[in-house]
């Protein structure tokens, strides 16, 4: 990390104990292509002003303020001098407020993550130590600090040799699911849907390795500024088809590898093949014993 700036710097505390520490931004956006915004007639870029919605003038910079709505048209101007005064003054120090199960927070509170490393040779052992006490606890940690000028509450997990400390959305930020959910309809499944399902899912199993996963949307808007560049065209992308539902068992089906066949008689298929197998390696498996003990015998 020394390579990297870090973007807080403070102190973990828990009791009488702290250490210093500094966050490093742990996920960017700065590699994604980016495009500026051109005028179509000249090629030139454009800029961007702020227009008054009444004057129709451009309103400068240092004319400009943030404003509260209290009624439509009218607003509250905020300087940015009240603003800072009345955040919360920052004492730098992640205060560890509660130790709590890992699985006890849902991630739809996360917001952003952040490398969490001690930032002196004095702070490495104490560092280390709370680490691996929130490992074997199986752990993570709960503070709440001043981090950019806002209040923020920030989770803290042990990773590899150092931390991860990540923002946490406030309640009233997440959107309760009921609300999002609610005109789903409550179907029943058919048995041999789920049961061919399940069997995809088994076939589907993996590990999570992140390095196998491609940007898609990057590597075509790059393969199509080079296409572009080169004076060449791309094909257009084919629509994906959903499955209507008198279609969908056939699909799944088609899925699992069974064709048309009822998944029924595949399964049938399946355990015999299965069960001639075990009685084959069990065969076997006698006939190698007994070839055994008549060469001991002898």
């Amino acid at each position: 990390m020394a390579a990297n700036r870090a973007q807080w710097k403070g102190h973990i505390k828990i009791g009488e104990i702290s250490c210093a520490v500094g966050l490093y931004t742990a996920a960017s956006t700065s590699e994604r292509i980016s495009f500026h915004t051109i005028n179509k007639a000249t090629g030139n870029r454009v800029r961007r002003e702020f227009i008054d919605s009444e004057t129709d003038k451009v309103v400068e910079r240092e004319d400009q303020v943030k404003g509260f709505e209290t009624t439509a048209g009218d607003y509250i101007m905020i300087d940015p001098e009240e603003v800072a005064a009345v955040i919360p003054e920052s004492d730098k120090t992640l205060d560890l407020e509660a130790f709590i199960p890992c699985s006890e927070v849902d991630d739809l509170y996360f917001d952003k993550p952040y490398y969490l490393v001690p930032s002196d040779d004095v702070s490495e052992e104490p560092f280390a130590a709370l680490r691996d006490a929130m490992i074997k606890s199986d752990v993570v940690a709960i503070s709440r600090t001043v981090l950019f000028r806002r209040m923020r509450t920030v989770l803290i997990r042990a990773h590899d040799r150092g931390m991860i400390a990540t923002t946490l959305n406030f309640d009233y930020e997440v959107r309760p699911s009921d609300q999002a959910f609610k005109d789903i309809p409550d179907i029943k499944v058919e048995d041999e849907m789920l049961d061919l399902a399940k069997h995809i899912i088994e076939t589907k199993k993996g590990d999570f390795d992140p390095s196998t996963f491609d940007d898609r949307y990057e590597n075509a808007v790059a393969e199509l500024v080079k296409a572009k560049a080169e004076g060449r065209a791309l094909p257009k992308a084919k629509p994906i088809q959903v499955s209507k539902p008198n279609e969908l068992l056939k699909a799944l089906r088609e899925s699992a590898g069974f064709g048309g066949a009822k998944s029924g008689g595949a399964k049938r298929k399946t355990k015999a093949a299965n069960a001639n197998a075990s009685k084959s390696g069990k065969t076997a498996a006698s006939k190698s014993a007994a070839k055994a003990t008549r060469k001991k015998a002898s």
